[in-house]
């Protein structure tokens, strides 16, 4: 549960019975549900991630690996629920990037990262979203870190698709692939196969992340795009 001011002018999270939340007209609060577990390939492979991780956080690194990670979590704060700048642990620091390393492919990495900075990612746009093949065309800065070196990405997370009159889309989204950078940048637009199938019509949402080949993920980014 988080919250600002005494008067809960702003609150993320439950309590109780209660969950807070906000949406594009403002904060809101709604009776908790308690979420189902359809036990996804998804949601067992982050599942088995973390996990991994956890053990090799308190079993593989040395003690100035960890170090390290804490180093960087205190220099470089994260974005909350609410907006607000936070500092997160070195173990948060270090499940978090190593979990969408191991989604994308690539091996877990122990040593933490030394620029104190997440990285950056010039806004990518939804061109096209085909229903036949369930494509989706993406537009990026080839310019940007990821793209320039093996070992960087543009991950790209999607929604289920939603009536076209639904600007406001704060989730779930679920992982669905990605553009691999190399020492050529790929060229833009490149297409990326949905989880799920939609139809002519219907609003897709997606979210990304730049990952930087030293393990560096970027904030969120959010597009979406009318089906065809």
């Amino acid at each position: 549960m988080k919250f600002t001011s005494q008067l809960l002018a702003a609150a993320s999270g439950s309590v109780g019975g209660c969950t807070f939340s906000r949406n594009r007209s403002g904060a809101y609060v709604r009776n908790r549900s308690v979420p189902v577990n359809p036990a996804t390939g998804a949601q067992n492979t982050v599942r088995s991630a973390l996990a991994t991780l956890v053990a090799r956080w308190t079993g593989t690194l040395t003690a100035a690996q960890r170090s390290g990670w804490e180093t960087w979590a205190a220099n470089t704060p994260q974005t909350d629920a609410l907006g607000n700048p936070i500092n997160i642990t070195g173990q948060n620091a270090y499940i978090m990037m190593n979990t969408m390393r191991i989604q994308t492919g690539l091996a877990v990495i122990d040593a933490a990262p030394v620029i104190f900075a997440n990285a950056v990612l010039t806004p990518p746009a939804l061109v096209s979203a085909t229903a036949s093949t369930d494509a989706l065309s993406i537009s990026f800065a080839n310019t940007d870190v990821w793209a320039n070196a093996v070992g960087g990405k543009l991950v790209v997370f999607v929604g289920r698709p939603q009536n076209p009159s639904k600007l406001f889309f704060d989730g779930p989204y679920r992982f669905t692939g990605f553009v691999n950078g190399a020492a050529s940048p790929p060229v833009s637009p490149q297409s990326v196969a949905s989880v799920f199938d939609f139809a002519a019509g219907q609003r897709i949402h997606l979210r990304f992340r730049a990952l930087n080949p030293d393990g560096r993920i970027s904030t969120p980014w959010k597009a979406s795009g009318i089906s065809v």
